[in-house]
């Protein structure tokens, strides 16, 4: 479904506000310059530190400006269940391809409250979700029963995998 380079954005600030216009204008040089696909509000656009509006924001901004030339897979992830998924949701209603959500952080879930927090978004999602396993930064790390269980859900469709 996906493939190639697809860039996770950074999210630019200037005075503690998003910077729209430079965010606008690295989401179109990184399209003129040939990527496969544009990721904003993941972990390197330091989505836990955005507001919920920014991070809608920041989010719409990125599928306006892509123009449905690449497509936009949004970072929807939060340690709140709740939160991802009216993140998910609202990424679909702007028209993202896709939603890669990060593992809950801090909180350190179990195998079962993992795959309960991802069940939970998939299940409430009208586009494909992609797990983001990070153990470096989330401090526990899915099991690959735990991804194997999960692939069952039909639009879980892959995991971005970064145990080193």
């Amino acid at each position: 479904m996906f493939s190639g380079s697809i860039t996770a954005l950074i999210t630019p600030f200037r005075e503690g506000r998003v910077d729209e216009k430079a965010f606008q204008d690295l989401v179109e040089w990184q399209i003129q310059q040939g990527v496969h696909g544009l990721v904003p509000c993941g972990t390197t656009g330091e989505s836990p530190s955005l507001t919920h509006e920014e991070h809608e924001r920041v989010v719409d901004l990125c599928i306006e400006v892509a123009a449905t030339r690449v497509p936009v897979i949004a970072g929807t992830g939060s340690n709140s269940t709740a939160e991802a998924v009216s993140l998910t949701q609202h990424a679909a209603a702007a028209g993202a391809a896709a939603a890669l959500v990060v593992m809950p952080y801090y909180n350190k879930p179990t195998a079962e409250g993992q795959y309960q927090h991802f069940k939970a978004i998939a299940e409430n999602a009208e586009i494909p979700i992609i797990i983001y396993n990070i153990p470096g930064r989330c401090v526990v790390d899915m099991t690959v029963d735990t991804m194997g269980q999960l692939a069952k859900i039909p639009n879980i469709i892959g995991v971005k995998d970064a145990t080193g």
